[in-house]
């Protein structure tokens, strides 16, 4: 009860600030930067295009404000700690970096990380596109979008703890629980340890997890853009024998190709910075790590190492950067062409 109210003074308050705050920098901007006016009600000099350009800075300024103090300012930080010693007290160059490359577990998180990026986004993006077309020729595809995209609903954590119970595994001569070893024992087979086979498979089988949610968000966007592709273009392709493949890959995906990409990038950073689900599932275990992992255990499992720790997160964050960077000037030239 303590925490309910806690949080219900918290958000009373908060909006409470904000609103005082947006009223009262109004106030002061009106009566500060108010027009000079002779005795009469002449206006003698207007400073109204001044008030007008000062006024949208005033709703941003706290966004501004808490990105700076919240985001722009730790990433500095983070970059700053990398160049030190453990307990950042000592500057030490580039030695982070030189262990980071030269450490076995880096360079097996790095090549995690490259497979996550070859397998997820792609499987994602092509179910989603295909869930959206063969949906809306089904008198169920309602349904079965909102069976796809209930997944996203769920916490990565949640989603892993689900598959934990799909993947589990009790010994060659105990009953399965796990769905998985369940159908492979009903089929005559032995149950297995799925997590802890081979490095490629145990990656593999994570992977699943993100797909199984980002499909429906991929789903989502996809089936809003074919909505919008004219259905001139697509009986003009049927007039001239085009076949339904043949309309699919060469009328429907070019049109397409700014939210084919848009979904892509998307669930592309999302794989860069994975954490949740390999936790939850591995612990990291099996080779399984990826640079996520590796960073949460050397800042809070290896003595609180700022300067390793540092290290990875810059990577993470260089990597993001150029993605992040690309979709931006892309949606900015997809605005200008309209």
């Amino acid at each position: 009860m303590d925490r309910v109210i806690n949080a219900f003074l918290g958000i009373i308050i908060g909006v409470g600030v904000m609103i005082l705050y947006y009223y009262g920098s109004n106030w002061l901007i009106d009566r500060g930067l108010g027009d000079e006016v002779s005795p009469d009600g002449t206006i003698i000099k207007s400073r109204g295009r001044l008030r007008e350009g000062i006024r949208p800075w005033l709703f941003v300024a706290p966004a501004i404000f808490l990105l700076t103090l919240f985001l722009v300012y730790p990433a500095i930080q983070t970059v700053y700690f990398s160049f030190f010693n453990a307990t950042s007290t000592q500057f030490v160059g580039l030695s982070n970096y030189q262990w980071a490359f030269n450490d076995p577990g880096f360079q097996i998180s790095i090549r995690n990380n490259l497979m996550w990026l070859l397998v997820v986004p792609f499987t994602s993006t092509a179910l989603g596109l295909v869930i959206a077309v063969l949906a809306d020729r089904v008198r169920w595809g309602q349904f079965a979008k909102s069976l796809v995209f209930m997944p996203m609903a769920i916490s990565f954590v949640g989603a892993s703890v689900i598959w934990k119970f799909v993947y589990d595994y009790r010994g060659p001569d105990q009953p399965q629980i796990g769905v998985l070893n369940a159908v492979v024992v009903g089929l005559g087979g032995e149950p297995q340890p799925w997590l802890t086979l081979l490095p490629i498979i145990n990656n593999l089988l994570l992977m699943v997890i993100l797909i199984w949610i980002q499909t429906g968000f991929a789903m989502v966007l996809m089936s809003a853009a074919l909505r919008g592709v004219p259905d001139e273009t697509l009986e003009a392709a049927r007039i001239d024998g085009a076949s339904e493949v043949q309309i699919f890959f060469r009328v429907m995906i070019p049109q397409i190709m700014g939210t084919i990409i848009v979904v892509w990038t998307t669930i592309t950073i999302v794989v860069l910075k994975v954490f949740d689900i390999v936790l939850a599932m591995t612990n990291g275990q099996w080779e399984t790590e990826v640079l996520a992992n590796v960073m949460y255990d050397w800042l809070f499992r290896g003595g609180g190492d700022n300067g390793r720790s540092g290290v990875l997160a810059t990577i993470i964050m260089i990597a993001v950067i150029p993605i992040m960077i690309w979709n931006i000037q892309r949606f900015r030239q997809e605005e200008m062409e309209r």
